[in-house]
């Protein structure tokens, strides 16, 4: 296998991993206000991502990195033809973290409620985007004969575009109850469960438009067709209250569609709407195969050491949480002691 191939795998790897990990992240952080019905409870939502929600990021700047290093004329043309979606991400990302690191610092119920909407806007933007951007990535960019962007924002607003945004949503949102539903105890417990059975109609229907519109090869439709599976198996899970083999499923899921797409879009990185030929495909966008190769011993004498490390942090903060596990808020403790 080529060193061009095997980094497009990588990148494969690491875009699945992203979209596997920060899913559940995504998905929390849009039903804060959904499932947190008080402010405990939204507390207890955002611990259950707490410990972990920083090192997911951790498989997004890996992947855009290798991006760079390994494909740098695919790195180019995503940032000139996504710019502003890619601009719109990172302010996302940097308001989701400041409302994590900020909303406990006062007691004042008007500023959580402020970065709760933070969280809000910082999980579904990216959730949609992310979709957004490889949607349009699949369906083909205006391209021209010199390999670069020859288009505008306005061509970026496609129908590929907004299915691919639909459909990243709405697996995160899936995913992140079923994971609300792995993670806790008591009322939200079951609210999570609930949801989950409810969202469950809504991902099949946009995955399976989302395959359709892929216009899929006998490979791809059958990852797809199993991406469909897996979401059915995880609903009959979660009715069930297996809530281990539900997040399981969606898990599955979002690791076919992701697989899925990077099976359509081989040997091609970035297709061109302009003509095939102008197209970047994983060997006139990649680097030197020098470059390729000292990127490959580094892979592989730290990313097991990654993996082990983020596995180790999974396991650690791995029990179920509840209202009762968590200590008295600033605001109750302070009123607790003026009595």
């Amino acid at each position: 296998m080529e060193l061009t191939t095997v980094w497009f795998v990588v990148l494969a790897f690491l875009w699945t991993g992203y979209f596997f990990l920060e899913g559940f992240d995504f998905g929390v952080g849009a039903l804060l206000p959904v499932l947190g019905r008080n402010d405990t409870e939204r507390r207890v939502l955002i611990n259950t991502i707490g410990p972990v929600w920083d090192g997911n990021e951790v498989w997004v700047v890996a992947a855009v990195g290798a991006t760079f290093a390994a494909f740098p004329e695919w790195y180019a043309t995503l940032l000139s033809a996504f710019y502003l979606p890619m601009l719109l991400i990172l302010i996302a990302l940097i308001v989701r973290a400041l409302a994590f690191e900020y909303r406990g610092k006062r007691v004042d119920p008007a500023w959580q409620r402020r970065w709760d909407r933070c969280i809000v806007f910082g999980s579904v933007v990216p959730a949609f985007v992310w979709g957004f951007v490889f949607g349009n990535l699949l369906a083909g960019l205006p391209i021209d004969a010199d390999n670069e962007f020859a288009g505008s924002v306005a061509d970026l607003f496609t129908l590929a575009g907004l299915v691919g945004g639909l459909t990243t949503l709405t697996l995160s949102v899936l995913h992140g109850a079923v994971f609300l539903a792995l993670k806790t105890t008591g009322d939200v417990r079951t609210r999570a469960r609930t949801l989950a059975g409810r969202v469950l109609l809504g991902a099949l229907v946009v995955t399976a438009v989302a395959l359709v519109a892929s216009d899929p090869e006998p490979i791809t439709w059958a990852t797809g067709a199993a991406a469909l599976v897996a979401l059915l198996a995880a609903g009959a899970a979660n009715a069930r209250g297996r809530e281990g083999w539900a997040f399981l499923g969606t898990g599955a899921a979002i690791v076919l569609v992701s697989a899925t797409l990077f099976v359509r879009l081989f040997p091609d990185v970035a297709p061109s709407s302009l003509a095939d030929a102008y197209g970047l495909t994983t060997t006139n966008a990649a680097a030197t195969p020098y470059t390729l190769s000292i990127m490959s011993w580094a892979a592989l004498a730290f990313t097991p050491l990654v993996l082990l490390y983020q596995a180790w942090t999974y396991w650690v903060f791995r029990k179920r949480i509840g209202v009762n596990d968590l200590p008295p808020s600033a605001g109750a403790a302070l009123a607790s002691a003026a009595k």
